[in-house]
C-alpha cells in the first residue's frame, strides 16, 4: 500500500464527495440548461455548489464562474481581462515562481504585443510588495501574482500586494489553487478582483476549477458557444464535478482549522526529524509563511539524484514528487523555480516534495523519518560528484 504524500499535485477525493456525486452520473443526468424537470434539478444543483464556494470564499454566488481546471481558469483571468481591455498598449505584471498555466500565458500574450514584467522574489520564494509598486505603470491593466506557491509552499503577501495593486487603479488577480482550503480567504474584506481555484486541490475530484470575478471587473470570454457562466464560459457544466467541488468546499470552511493545526504539527514534526537525522538537509522556501501541509528539502551534495531519490522512496511505497506534477516529465532538469530563488543550476535539481493532506497520519509520518534518511545515506554512496 503506498503512503500519499503529494497532495500539492492532487488530493484524494473525500469519501463524502464521492457519495454526493454518484447520484449525478446515474439517476440524476440531466443538462442544466434543460427546461424539463431534469434539467431544472441539475441547475439547482449547479447554483447550491456556488454557493457553497461562494461561501468558502467569502463571496456572492454569482460571482463564481465554473472552469474545467484551475488552469484555465488563470488562462480566462488573464487573457480575458487584457482582450476586455480594447486596443493598448497593455501591460501585465507577475513573478518569476508562477504556475505554468500564468507564466505560459504571460508568454502568449507577450508574443501579442503586451509588455511584460516578470518580477524577482527573494531566497524564501516571497515577492516584495515594494517591487510591485515600483512596477506599476500608467498602462498596467493587471497584476497576477500567485497566492502560495505549489513547490515550495511560500505564502505571498497578498492582502498587502492588492491594497498597493488597488491604490493605482489596476486589477489584481491570484493563482489560489494551493491556497484555497488551506488557508482563510476573504474576498470581502480583501482587494482582490480575479482568483483562480481547483476542485482536486481540496479534495474534490479532477476536471472542475472555477474563476471568482468580483462584480463590475470587465472580462471577455476565451471559449465561445452556448453563452452558460453567464457568456464568460460556454460549455455544457460538468455536473458532478461541480457538485463534488461544492461539497469538497463545504468541508473546507467547516474543517479548515482543525485540518490546518493537525497539518502544522505534522509538517512540522517531518521537517525537524529530518533536519536531525540528515545533517546535509535544508528546508526550501518560507520557514513560517508556509502552506500547513507543505515539506520542501533539499539534500546538500545529493541534488543530482533527485530522481533516485524519488524512484526510491516510489520503491519503499512512499508517494513524493521534486516538484510540480505539472513540469515531471522534466525532472532532470533545474527547476525555474529554484533558480529564482538563487540556486545554482545544479541545486535547483535537487528538491524532494513531501505535502500532506487531510488523510495523513502521524504513523505514515514516522514511516518517512524511518525510510528516508536510510535513502539519503545510500545515494551519497553513489552520488555524482558535482560538476
Amino acid at each position: 500500500m503506498t503512503i500519499y504524500f503529494d497532495n500539492s499535485a492532487t488530493t484524494p477525493v473525500d469519501p463524502r464527495v464521492t457519495e454526493r456525486m454518484v447520484p449525478w452520473f446515474t439517476e440524476n443526468f440531466g443538462n442544466p440548461s434543460s427546461l424539463h424537470a431534469l434539467g431544472r434539478q441539475a441547475r439547482e444543483a449547479v447554483e447550491h455548489a456556488r454557493g457553497q464556494i461562494a461561501t468558502l470564499l467569502g463571496a456572492r454566488p454569482r460571482e463564481i464562474l465554473f472552469t474545467a481546471s484551475g488552469s484555465e481558469a488563470n488562462n480566462l483571468a488573464l487573457l480575458g481581462t487584457i482582450a476586455a481591455g480594447g486596443p493598448g498598449p497593455h501591460h501585465l505584471v507577475t513573478d518569476a515562481i508562477e504556475h505554468p498555466a500564468i507564466l505560459e500565458t504571460v508568454h502568449a500574450l507577450e508574443k501579442q504585443g503586451v509588455e511584460v514584467t516578470i518580477l524577482p522574489v527573494d531566497r524564501v520564494g516571497r515577492v516584495a510588495p515594494e517591487d510591485v509598486a515600483q512596477s506599476l505603470r500608467p498602462h498596467t491593466r493587471l497584476v497576477s501574482i500567485m497566492a502560495a506557491n505549489n513547490v515550495i509552499g511560500t505564502v505571498q503577501p497578498i492582502a498587502e500586494i492588492a491594497r498597493i495593486v488597488h491604490a493605482a487603479g489596476v486589477r489584481f488577480h491570484t493563482d489560489a489553487v494551493q491556497a484555497v482550503g488551506k488557508l482563510p480567504i476573504d474576498l470581502a474584506a480583501e482587494p482582490i478582483d480575479l482568483l483562480s481555484l481547483s476542485a482536486h486541490k481540496l479534495h474534490g475530484p479532477k476536471g472542475v476549477g472555477a474563476l471568482y470575478v468580483r462584480e463590475g471587473v470587465a472580462l471577455a470570454p476565451i471559449i465561445h458557444g452556448g453563452g452558460q457562466e453567464r457568456g464568460l464560459r460556454s460549455a455544457t457544466e460538468n455536473v458532478a464535478g461541480i457538485i463534488g467541488f461544492g461539497l469538497a468546499a463545504e468541508l473546507a470552511d467547516r474543517e479548515m482549522a482543525e485540518d490546518n493545526a493537525r497539518l502544522v504539527g505534522l509538517r512540522d514534526h517531518m521537517i525537524a526529524g529530518i533536519t536531525a537525522m540528515c545533517p546535509s538537509a535544508y528546508l526550501i522556501g518560507d520557514p513560517l509563511r508556509r502552506l500547513p501541509g507543505h515539506v520542501c528539502l533539499g539534500f546538500a551534495g545529493i541534488e543530482g539524484e533527485a530522481i533516485r531519490l524519488l524512484l526510491a522512496l516510489d520503491e519503499a511505497g512512499i508517494a513524493a514528487s521534486a516538484g510540480s506534477a505539472c513540469s515531471a516529465s522534466h525532472g532532470a532538469e533545474p527547476s525555474y523555480i529554484l533558480r529564482a530563488l538563487g540556486f545554482d543550476p545544479f541545486r535547483a535539481r535537487g528538491a524532494l516534495r513531501l505535502t500532506l493532506g487531510r488523510f495523513n497520519t502521524a504513523g505514515e509520518v514516522e514511516h518517512v523519518l524511518e525510510v528516508l534518511p536510510k535513502l539519503v545515506v545510500g545515494l551519497r554512496r553513489i552520488a555524482t560528484p558535482r560538476p
